[in-house]
């Protein structure tokens, strides 16, 4: 299901709940009227965990307690109309470890707006937090229950066509739906979702935010019955430090504290639900970066049996503050595809940013399909007279139109960049297509970076636009450049993930970062391969392994942006109550996943494909599949002193119902870029009447090929009246069937 399905559906069912019959005593109002169309198409989106009955036939919306009249519906809704479920109750436990945050929600629902006598389908939404993964959906119904579960990649794609969009995936990448087939109306459903999220960090302060701001028309009618809200929250810095507790949006009660760790609950009976996102900050007394250095012992059910380590270095509140001096170079596709809002979208970003530039800042602007274009040849201070200039020229240069040719491009930008001695240059390269030739990009531009004598070679920001970019391309672009990787997936996200993308950049606070202390280790792998700038809007998090004798201590080198030195000791330690394979999970499946494309390296592949399968993390290597368990009870006898008894056994029976549609982010599409076809563009698929209109055609087509017009006539004058009686009859007969076969499909059988 599309977003706008989604939101229509959603639309639709808001209406037709107006036919639902409470009584007098109904203790929520009525859903509000849809109001302008554009800012209710964000408001239809789930700001919270939501769950909705699909309503294809209108006939059976009614209150299945108190069955009231209902005037007949005609017709069917397509697409379904969505309707929320009241939430009987919700809870959410939080474990927050350094910058990682690993949310579990259980909440129950009830399918008040089906009559007892039907089912419905019911559709799961939940929007996760910051950087959100989703790691597994279990489901409770009356004598079922329902889990995900990820399986291995079927390579050969058969399984492929078996997935719909509406049985689950991605609405937008922050937020997962999976539908569960047939409920009966007036039935509970229990839910339990795990997702893992990032911590924001910023100025020195831990940010987390969680999605629990719920819509007025889910609380359950009647004034009586109980609904109860729950907040666990744990955190565990790991660094062996204070914390300092700053704000928090619920009334939290302090349960444990103890040095680096912090326990809090809040638990409450309400009359409305919760109208705020949960939010907490806290920080680590520190005026200067901090870190540490994790182990961890392969389990038994580790891939290599090697060796785990982790370091993490957050830069500290003092470092914030250090402005840096930039020399930008915009890199924007403008091949054909890039036509319509999206152009217009990143017009208006890269406006932005260059507003966003400092007076001594100094930049450019290149533009590329088969060609590139720049708007000066060297770069301008960013007064405001250039910046003017610069947009003037965006406004008669950024016209899609042509080929995309990357490696010219990109050249052309590093070549404009080198040398640099006191400003920090960073490129921002922006795609929305995939080349054929992005393995030998990568590797001319690892060697340009290498070979670059200064000690600021170019940085490399890159940005995808939809699902047609590789983005496991733009991720190892970013990397050989220490930058940062950032993708919109569609449109009207451009603005908001370009400007986070600019602030990370201009956050730079250290760079040229080494490390000290690896050199003896044997069979040692580090991820990244490059190790990247740390900004102070996030720790540097690099991740490796080996085998051997690690030190106790690592020392971490590297330049302020005023090119002063940077030293800091980091102490090693075990990582006893830090789960570091579940902490550094989504890491390794990008960067392996990243270094097997680059390297086409199969065992990799297969190293993440097991990775996904321990952890629950999604990959391009598995498959989410739903597993039903249905409860059966079997009538057995047993002897007893006066004859026999019966004895109910219940039997538990699992089985693969459905395989969803691949959640992967996919390696690009050279077809669709090579076609220019824009980000988001979905082939329409012809509706059941144009259907049966084309294949009206074709059967007529087939039939003059075999007999041509002036043979028909021929033989229809020399018919007799009977004859002709007959043939009447026999098209009647076709025409009956050619309707029933038309009723079929656009019916479903019904």
């Amino acid at each position: 299901m599309s977003g706008d399905d989604f939101t229509s559906g959603v639309e639709d069912g808001l209406r037709l709940s107006k036919r639902i019959y409470f009584g007098k005593d109904r203790s929520v109002a009525p859903p509000k009227p849809i109001i302008a169309m554009g800012r209710a198409t964000r408001l239809l989106y789930p700001v919270s965990p939501m769950v909705y009955a699909v309503i294809s036939n209108p006939g059976i919306v009614d209150n299945p307690d108190v069955p009231s009249y209902q005037p007949h519906v005609h017709g069917r809704c397509d697409p379904p109309a969505l309707i929320p479920l009241q939430m009987n109750g919700i809870g959410i436990e939080v474990d927050c470890y350094l910058d990682t945050a690993f949310v579990t929600m259980t909440g129950s629902w009830r399918i008040h707006c089906v009559m007892g006598s039907a089912k419905c389908d019911c559709r799961l939404a939940v929007p996760m937090g910051l950087e959100g993964s989703i790691l597994g959906v279990e489901v409770e119904v009356t004598n079922k229950s329902y889990k995900t579960q990820l399986v291995v990649m079927d390579e050969k794609g058969e399984t492929q066509t078996l997935a719909k969009p509406e049985d689950g995936g991605f609405l937008k990448p922050d937020i997962f739906t999976l539908t569960i087939p047939q409920v009966d109306g007036g039935s509970n459903l229990s839910f339990k979702v795990k997702w893992s999220q990032k911590l924001s960090y910023k100025n020195g302060d831990f940010k987390l935010e969680v999605p629990f701001s719920f819509p007025e028309y889910v609380t359950p009618a009647g004034k009586k019955l109980s609904k109860k809200e729950k907040i666990q929250l744990n955190v565990n810095i790991g660094l062996g430090t204070e914390v300092v507790c700053k704000t928090n949006s619920h009334p939290l009660k302090e349960k444990k504290r103890e040095v680096g760790k912090l326990e809090f609950l809040y638990e409450a009976d309400v009359l409305s639900w919760s109208r705020n996102d949960f939010e907490f900050t806290y920080s680590v007394p520190t005026s200067s970066a901090f870190g540490g250095v994790f182990l961890q012992s392969p389990s038994s059910l580790s891939v290599d049996q090697k060796e785990m380590f982790s370091l993490y270095l957050f830069p500290g509140p003092d470092h914030s503050k250090k402005a840096m001096k930039k020399e930008v170079l915009f890199v924007v596709d403008i091949s054909g595809s890039m036509k319509g809002r999206t152009i217009e979208a990143t017009k208006s970003a890269i406006v932005t940013a260059l507003s966003k530039l400092d007076q001594k800042d100094s930049f450019s602007i290149m533009a590329f399909n088969d060609q590139t274009f720049l708007f000066s040849s060297t770069l301008e201070l960013a007064t405001k007279e250039a910046l003017d200039n610069a947009n003037e020229w965006i406004g008669m240069n950024f016209i899609p139109g042509g080929g995309t040719n990357m490696s010219i491009a990109l050249d052309k930008a590093v070549e404009m960049l080198s040398g640099s001695k006191h400003s920090v240059p960073i490129i921002f390269f922006i795609t929305d297509g995939a080349v054929e030739n992005e393995r030998t990009i990568c590797e001319v531009m690892m060697k340009k970076l290498r070979n670059e004598g200064s000690d600021l070679c170019p940085r490399i920001y890159t940005f995808g636009i939809g699902s047609f970019c590789n983005q496991y391309f733009l991720r190892m672009l970013a990397m050989i450049g220490r930058g940062h990787y950032a993708f919109a997936s569609d449109a009207d996200l451009i603005e908001a993930q370009m400007d986070i993308l600019f602030s990370r950049a201009a956050s730079t606070v250290l760079l040229n970062i080494a490390i000290d202390g690896l050199d003896d280790l044997d069979s040692l792998e580090v991820y990244p391969s490059v190790i990247p700038d740390i900004r102070s809007e996030g720790p540097l998090i690099i991740f490796g392994s080996y085998r051997g004798g690690f030190p106790d201590m690592l020392k971490v080198k590297g330049l302020f942006t005023d090119m002063s030195s940077f030293t800091v000791d980091l102490k090693v330690q075990r990582s006893k109550d830090i789960p570091l394979d579940k902490i550094l999970a989504k890491q390794q499946v990008e960067q392996y996943t990243t270094q097997a494309w680059f390297s086409q390296d199969k065992k990799l592949e297969e190293k993440v494909a097991k990775i996904s399968m321990q952890t629950g993390v999604v990959s391009e290597h598995t498959r989410m599949v739903l597993l039903e368990t249905v409860q059966e009870k079997h009538a057995t006898s047993s002897s007893v002193k006066h004859g026999k008894a019966q004895k109910t056994e219940v039997v538990e029976k699992t089985e693969i119902i459905k395989m969803l549609q691949h959640l992967g982010v996919g390696y690009g599409d050279l077809v669709a870029t090579n076609e220019n076809t824009p980000p988001g563009y979905e082939p329409k698929l012809p509706d059941q009447a144009e259907m049966l209109v084309r294949a009206a055609g074709n059967c007529c087509v087939n039939l003059c090929g075999k007999c041509c017009c002036l043979c028909c006539i021929n033989v229809c004058s020399k018919m007799n009246d009977q004859c002709a009686i007959v043939v009447t009859q026999l098209c009647g007969a076709l025409a009956f069937l050619g309707c029933f076969a038309c009723c079929e499909m656009c019916c479903g059988g019904d």
